[in-house]
């Protein structure tokens, strides 16, 4: 993940999820008998912008949370939100998953997957669609939400990079 710039958490109180579907189980057979593993999908945010999530194995499901919410904290970003919603219609990808994100007026709630709506949640979003396309892999789903956020610009950004002015 791209880390735009390092986010001082000391002075942020954030909140965690584990992202539903997001504890996975493995099995390697060996002589003695099944090994199990265990992977987890966490999701960090102070619901006014800022927003990370990690991803980490371990061989028990309180180490493999710990290990994703420290992965989470490591890889926080700042987040364009406004007004309780996104800006403007934003599409993200990774891998084999597509998720679309556009902005809904206040009143109308978060119309995503649980995927979708652990991470905009988090981040502060209130009001707004989306669909997801492809494959439902949650990590990828995360990821591809991420990859749509990162896009958001704001209206004085957009016009600067048009060189136009707001007037």
């Amino acid at each position: 993940m791209r880390r735009d710039a390092v986010i001082d958490t000391r002075n942020i109180s954030l909140e965690d999820r584990v992202v539903e579907k997001g504890i996975n189980r493995t099995a390697k057979v060996v002589k003695g008998g099944r090994r199990f593993s265990f992977s987890a999908l966490v999701i960090s945010g102070n619901r006014n912008g800022v927003v990370g999530f990690g991803f980490a194995k371990a061989n028990d499901v309180p180490g493999a949370m710990e290990k994703a919410t420290r992965d989470a904290h490591r890889n926080l970003r700042k987040l364009k939100v406004s007004d309780g919603s996104i800006p403007h219609e934003v599409t993200g990808r990774y891998g084999a998953s597509k998720v679309i994100l556009i902005p809904a007026v206040p009143g109308t709630g978060i119309s995503a997957g649980s995927c979708v709506r652990a991470v905009v949640e988090l981040a502060g979003v209130k009001n707004m669609l989306s669909k997801s396309y492809g494959t439902n892999n949650p990590v990828n789903l995360v990821k591809a939400t991420f990859d749509a956020l990162s896009k958001l610009r704001t209206k004085e950004e957009a016009a600067q990079l048009r060189g136009v002015s707001l007037e």
